[in-house]
């Protein structure tokens, strides 16, 4: 498996944010029958009490993927600049991390 990938992006404080990911395998569809998802945002990587809020992550089996979103009610306020975050999947003794990465945040649009 080529797991995980790497994904930086830009997230306005307040808003909804909805990505889909369709896991592969050798070029194939990963079966993810079976599996949960998770998508926690913290402040460090593998520090459970850096936590800053456990977004959404639900596994479809057909078609194969995982929709992640992020409410803007979702947890604690998010009032940094940025944040780390990985998106899991799991399932009996098996987990991947299928994405990694940083999410930049902003409480407003700025304007030229």
């Amino acid at each position: 498996m080529a797991w995980p990938h790497t994904y930086n992006f830009n997230y306005y404080v307040g808003d909804l944010c909805q990505f889909v990911l369709y896991p592969r395998e050798n070029k194939e569809q990963f079966n993810l029958s079976g599996y949960s998802a998770l998508f926690v945002i913290s402040t460090q990587r593998g520090n459970p009490n850096a936590i800053v809020l456990s977004a959404s992550a639900q596994v479809s089996a057909s078609p194969s993927r995982v929709l992640c979103t992020i409410h803007p009610q979702s947890g604690r306020v998010l009032t940094g600049p940025s944040y780390i975050y990985d998106i899991e999947i799991y399932k009996n003794d098996e987990s991947y991390t299928l994405i990694t990465g940083t999410i930049s945040t902003q409480s407003d649009i700025a304007r030229p």
